[in-house]
């Protein structure tokens, strides 16, 4: 930390020792009059699509059966009337533990190291209250009083568990803008609804959130999509209660500018947290657009430019850290990315766009009316590291990525994978050669270590370590530096790229050249320095079968052959799964979920005159 952080780090940690004794419980934050929001979002619902209602009636209908699932977890089943108890937002559905009550100051509960209690993110994925925008639109549809008595119940409860400062519900400024968030989304639909008592405890919830937020910013090293929250927490809870200034507006929007990079892509080096970031600040502008403010030309081009930037790399083009972090949901669904970049496209008054989504997210923010065709060709995004081909290979459609940029965001780079000069392959919408995911967090331990480390990812490794040194869940203690070093267009298109992250303890430089020839993607390494022995990996989609001949291997999909992999030789091994990290291939398609997919290995030596491997898509 420099010495402007340190400061911060000083003045933040005498503003929590003065809340302990000072700010906790309800009784400073009382007597809110909540404005409208959102008014016109209530017309918005009722306009909702047959799909729209059908899905919005589907989850209130499980949420009121008592079903709660987030982040590949199940909460036990209790019929919702009894079912939001003080114990739940305590609860973590994993371990069956419960994290502290709320007489336990909030900054004096350590949520970052492993304790027993397991991984914080579920405890707080419950406390974000994003299922009650869902219960308000199904009583706007439906008019059904026990959605709305639902409502009631959980505010209430949220209320009297957890005051202000108490427990870990009030110890992170995402988690305070989140849960806010919800809250004002519910009110804009059904706010006139509910008793004077619950509307009450609603406005102490945003004032203590008011108070919360600008005394405890993300700043300096942790000015991530943390801070994005927490700047549109803000927005929209100027907003209800009356108090906007705009200081927290001008803010979120050089945040944006930021975060999501001239030519789309996100500084974070994960299109999720783009995506995150691009749908808090879509959210605090529509809240704005209500008011009469409108988004300024830089912030609708650089929302312009994500869209695209989906558009490129496709459904499949996940990399980075992904905790399913979202504004607007109803759950598990098809493809966040594709339904941001979709509103993204409805929003900025585009009448066609890459997706077109029928989504809940589509009935706030709105949805293209019609859908341009996929992008086509080599597209270099020079400002995130992302080289994208998409194009035709023995008559199926194929898009390859090629990763040339930095670890990550800021000093910490938290949510950057060691991935440098990884590349990922589908063949007709299907992943084929895949980033292998996230899996967890702060309770990963060994396989958080393993998920991001270099050799769990398509490239190459050196004595099975990773390019950049982890210091702990999030942090790096040594990044490795990539650039792209030339590239080529044309039918037989190329790209160099480099990274110097083994240079300091190896003595070697990774150089990889990615070209098509024909009907063949050949991938050289080399090994700028001392020659080394080297492990080059292919991580394979979860379902796919491979088999070796010789220094062969043919993947197939349902019976049916697809790509054929040609290496420098035999010396190869297949494997998936296993007891501990680095055993074998596996693959994380969802937050805390981890399933064994084929990893293919080759190892020999790599010198600076490069060894070769062949990527062959088959035509059936």
């Amino acid at each position: 930390m420099d010495a402007a952080e340190i400061l911060h780090r000083v003045v933040e940690k005498s503003r929590k020792f003065t809340s302990r004794h000072l700010h906790q419980g309800w009784s400073r934050y009382k007597g809110a009059r909540l404005h409208p929001v959102m008014p016109r979002l209530k017309g918005r619902v009722l306009a909702a699509t047959p799909a729209q209602r059908q899905a919005i009636t589907q989850a209130a209908s499980d949420i009121l059966a008592g079903h709660y699932s987030a982040l590949g977890a199940n909460w036990p089943q209790r019929p919702a009337h009894i079912g939001f108890s003080a114990d739940l937002w305590r609860l973590d559905p994993i371990t069956q533990t419960h994290w502290p009550k709320s007489d336990q100051y909030a900054f004096a509960i350590d949520y970052r190291h492993r304790c027993g209690r397991g991984d914080i993110k579920y405890v707080w994925e419950i406390n974000r209250l994003q299922f009650l925008p869902v219960l308000a639109a199904q009583h706007v549809l439906e008019e059904d009083a026990q959605s709305l008595d639902t409502i009631e119940t959980v505010l209430t409860s949220w209320y009297e568990a957890n005051p202000p400062f108490g427990g870990v519900g009030w110890a992170s400024g995402i988690e305070v803008a989140l849960r806010a968030i919800s809250i004002i989304l519910t009110l804009s639909l059904i706010g006139d609804r509910l008793s004077s008592g619950v509307r009450e405890k609603a406005g102490d919830i945003l004032s203590a959130s008011a108070f919360w937020l600008p005394r405890f910013p993300s700043l300096f090293s942790s000015a991530n999509n943390h801070l994005v929250a927490e700047l549109a927490g803000e927005v929209l809870i100027e907003r209800a209660l009356g108090r906007s200034t705009g200081w927290a507006w001008t803010h979120l929007l050089g945040e944006l500018e930021k975060q999501i990079l001239p030519d789309g892509a996100g500084a974070e080096q994960t299109p999720t947290y783009a995506a995150f970031t691009a749908e808090l600040v879509l959210t605090a502008a529509m809240a704005e657009r209500e008011a009469g403010t409108e988004l300024p030309a830089r912030a609708l081009e650089r929302l312009r430019a994500f869209a695209d930037f989906i558009g490129w790399i496709g459904l499949n083009g996940e990399y980075g850290d992904n905790d399913e972090g979202r504004v607007v949901s109803l759950g598990e669904e098809a493809s966040y990315l594709a339904s941001v970049a979709s509103v993204i496209a409805s929003f900025v008054d585009r009448k066609s766009g890459w997706y077109r989504a029928d989504d809940f997210r589509a009935l706030v923010f709105g949805r293209p009316a019609d859908v341009f065709s996929p992008p086509d060709g080599l597209r270099v995004f020079s400002a995130g590291g992302l080289s994208v081909w998409r194009g035709e290979m023995a008559n199926h459609a194929a898009v390859l990525r090629f990763d040339h940029g930095p670890l990550g965001y800021l000093s910490i780079a938290a949510h950057g994978h060691a991935d440098a000069l990884a590349i990922t392959l589908e063949v007709d919408g299907q992943p084929v050669l895949v980033d292998p995911g996230t899996y967890l967090y702060g309770s990963g331990g060994a396989w958080r270590d393993w998920f991001r480390s270099t050799p769990a990812h398509n490239t190459l490794n050196l004595g099975q370590q990773s390019q950049s040194v982890m210091s702990g869940a999030f942090n790096w203690s040594h990044k490795a530096r990539a650039w792209l070093v030339e590239s080529h267009t044309g039918t037989d298109w190329s790209l160099i790229a480099e990274h110097n992250g083994y240079e300091r303890r190896f003595g070697a430089r990774h150089r990889r050249e990615v070209l098509r020839d024909g009907q063949a993607i050949v991938i050289t390494d080399r090994l700028i320095g001392t020659p080394q022995q080297a492990e080059i990996v292919f991580q394979l989609a979860p379902g796919l079968v491979s088999q070796q001949f010789g220094k062969v291997v043919t993947v197939s999909r349902g019976g049916l052959a697809l790509l054929r992999i040609e290496l420098p030789n035999d010396a190869i091994t297949i494997q998936s799964g296993g007891d501990a990290p680095g055993q074998g291939g596996w693959v994380s398609r969802g937050f805390g979920v981890k399933v064994p997919a084929a990893r293919i290995c080759w190892r020999g030596e790599v010198d600076s005159a490069g060894v070769q491997s062949f990527l062959r898509v088959l035509d059936h």
